[in-house]
């Protein structure tokens, strides 16, 4: 099956899922692991089978859905079950495909709690920008592309043209499908290494790339480094010579925070001394993955803060 076949099924069985009134959040691995461990539902419902990833029979499907998923490639036989191999998450009125859990596979789509706190960072920086007509908007290591679209939604009066970019071509599929099924115009999709594919300047910029250590180094969790955040790094040091003249870099990620000190926030302050930029650094939420701090490297640290880093490049 070709990449345009499996797409437009997948936008397909995202349609019925919304016409049929399907909402779900997706939480944490830990805590989806916890929820899915409990005694299985006799009978699944949509909400069991796309959110929870749990085993069904064909009859829990109407035809016409599960034909959708099927033609997509997804349903996954189990004995004499299925699984589906994607999940959908409902994020305000979209909706977005993503890999199904459990996400082990190296090239795993994810779609959790970061996202819903990326995007309210996104809100609260674009609410107070002032973004001209038809903005470009690069969202790199897009994912399923939920940044960069939610942008869109956001600032439609704006009639913004959008590039998604990541290195992993799963994820790009899942850009396609998620643009369609929202019916986000004017948005074009890059496979690229941050910004080596992509030609600037861009009005704004949205990141929330991978920001742990990864001991399996899993594309969408992986970010390099000691504790994680080099990819950060990168993204904010390439951003400005992709920024227009007053143009947006607003990056969502982690930082492990190592006896009281916020090592990513010193390493972004001595990144940009030397930079005319208006800069904004924020802990949005002070600890996240506590599991992590059970093992190398995060056994060194307090806890696993996720920060905001919002700049603003200067007019010439």
């Amino acid at each position: 099956m070709d990449d345009n076949s499996r797409t437009n099924a997948l936008v397909e069985l995202g349609r019925f899922l919304r016409l049929s009134g399907y909402a779900f959040t997706t939480i944490t691995p830990l805590s989806h692991q916890r929820v899915y461990a409990r005694q299985p539902p006799p009978e699944p419902t949509l909400r069991d089978i796309f959110g929870w990833s749990h085993l069904f029979r064909e009859r829990a499907l109407s035809r016409n859905i599960f034909l959708a998923l099927n033609n997509a490639g997804a349903a996954e036989r189990v004995g004499d079950k299925f699984r589906s191999r994607v999940r959908f998450s409902t994020l305000g009125d979209q909706l977005f495909a993503h890999s199904a859990f459990p996400t082990k596979e190296a090239d795993a789509v994810f779609f959790g709690p970061d996202t819903y706190r990326f995007a309210r960072t996104i809100r609260c920086s674009v609410d107070q920008s002032d973004l001209p007509m038809r903005p470009r908007i690069l969202d790199i290591g897009a994912g399923t592309g939920a940044g960069g679209l939610y942008a869109g939604h956001v600032l439609s009066h704006l009639s913004p043209h959008i590039v998604l970019s990541d290195i992993n071509k799963r994820a790009l599929e899942f850009c396609n499908v998620n643009t369609a099924l929202n019916r986000i115009p004017d948005v074009s999709v890059a496979y690229s290494d941050l910004y080596a594919e992509v030609d600037g300047p861009f009005d704004l910029i949205i990141s929330n790339p991978p920001y742990l250590v990864d001991a399996d180094a899993r594309t969408y969790r992986h970010g390099g480094g000691d504790f994680g955040w080099d990819l950060s790094l990168r993204i904010l040091q390439q951003g400005l010579r992709h920024l227009s003249p007053g143009g947006l870099l607003v990056l969502y990620t982690g930082s492990a925070i190592v006896r009281g000190v916020d090592l990513f926030k010193d390493a972004v302050l001595d990144l940009l001394k030397n930079d005319n930029v208006n800069l904004s650094y924020e802990e949005i939420d002070p600890d996240v993955f506590g599991e992590e701090l059970e093992a190398a490297p995060y056994d060194r640290a307090d806890r696993i803060a996720v920060v905001s880093v919002v700049l603003r490049k200067a007019r010439q």
